[in-house]
């Protein structure tokens, strides 16, 4: 049983303009030490269900549970006290602007009811893990984002809390500070063990440190599970969609060098570190004589494993498909036919 389950959870909002349906009957199991990844376009309910999880939106049905706790069964003095061991860092960090770095951190702590010596202290360790112990004076006004967002998780580590909420903590960064603050969120994971769910409309950020991902549109899970076996097998149209927007990979656009080939069956590849040695598709192209046109290659880092995937298109009326599949089989492909609308334009080869 799961450090974090949500059982058919849903969740509307009464306007002006009648209800809207944020959560529809969403169901998660989120193990002790993962960092699950919930992803989905604006819209789809991610922030609302990030929400739930600690009772800040209340489920208008379903169940949350926690440490083994039904949320919505306890008083708001035990509320407050269960969320001690749930810390939360924002898009926009949330710092208080008027107090120092040192003074943002040890707020909760002060809060908490500990002593100005004692908060301090630990301020000081939490400012070393972040990396910016040296800056405990300044004020955020003369912080970089990215320094900022590490005072936020300073801040929300505080407490000490065994669940970390990130809400579309990267959104506001360029990416080479992204990168940074997520391989600092994977450290205190690895270091502290502590269950990280992070909320995202970045297929990046996803395949750089979740183990496990959930992807949501319109207010549903659409799909849910291991995050390579999601890369590499996505079902959903809206996990191809988010693959296809992904900014974090190495895609290289080949010359075209053949007449163009349409409307022949397509297919996407997938292979990994140990399948990528061997040229298979030039090797396969000169074992059967047929051109092969090339709509899409990339390769990505997934979990800390070299993925790639190609998507190919074969002649219309070929009589060597099936064979040229189980070829690319026997060398350690994994593929999946698509439709049209899976594939962009493309380049060729022959």
């Amino acid at each position: 049983m799961g450090i974090i389950q949500l059982e058919n959870v849903s969740k509307t909002f009464q306007t002006d303009g009648g209800v809207i349906e944020a959560l529809k009957n969403v169901t998660l199991d989120i193990e002790a030490g993962d960092i699950y990844g919930i992803i989905g376009m604006s819209g789809a309910g991610k922030s609302t269900l990030v929400r739930c999880i600690n009772h800040i939106e209340v489920p208008t049905e379903g169940k949350v549970i926690v440490q083994d706790k039904d949320l919505s069964k306890l008083t708001q003095k035990e509320l407050r006290k269960q969320r001690e061991h749930i810390g939360m860092i924002f898009q926009h960090f949330n710092l208080l602007m008027q107090k120092s770095v040192l003074d943002n951190v040890c707020f909760p702590l002060f809060i908490q009811g500990k002593s100005k010596s004692e908060a301090k202290k630990k301020a000081y360790e939490l400012l070393d893990i972040v990396g910016l112990k040296d800056r405990a004076k300044a004020y955020p006004s003369q912080l970089s984002g990215g320094q900022k967002q590490r005072v936020a998780i300073a801040r929300a580590l505080a407490s000490d809390p065994q669940i970390l909420l990130c809400d579309e903590a990267t959104s506001a960064l360029d990416p080479q500070t992204t990168s940074s603050i997520l391989e600092l969120l994977k450290d205190i994971n690895n270091r502290f063990g502590i269950t990280i769910v992070v909320i995202t409309h970045q297929m990046a950020v996803v395949r750089e440190i979740c183990n496990r991902v959930a992807i949501m549109k319109d207010g549903h899970v659409v799909e849910s599970g291991n995050t390579i076996d999601i890369f590499n097998h996505p079902k959903s149209e809206v996990a191809r969609e988010l693959f296809s927007k992904d900014d974090g990979s190495d895609s290289q656009a080949q010359p075209a060098v053949a007449d163009r080939i349409q409307n022949g069956t397509r297919v996407r590849i997938v292979y990994s570190e140990n399948s990528a040695f061997e040229p298979v598709i030039a090797n396969m192209i000169l074992t059967f004589r047929e051109p092969v046109n090339i709509l899409k290659a990339s390769t990505k880092n997934v979990g800390g494993v070299a993925k790639g995937e190609m998507i190919l298109e074969f002649s219309k009326g070929s009589e060597h498909i099936e064979e040229m599949k189980a070829y690319m089989k026997d060398k350690g492909l994994e593929l999946e036919e698509i439709s049209d609308t899976e594939a962009g334009g493309g380049s060729h080869v022959d």
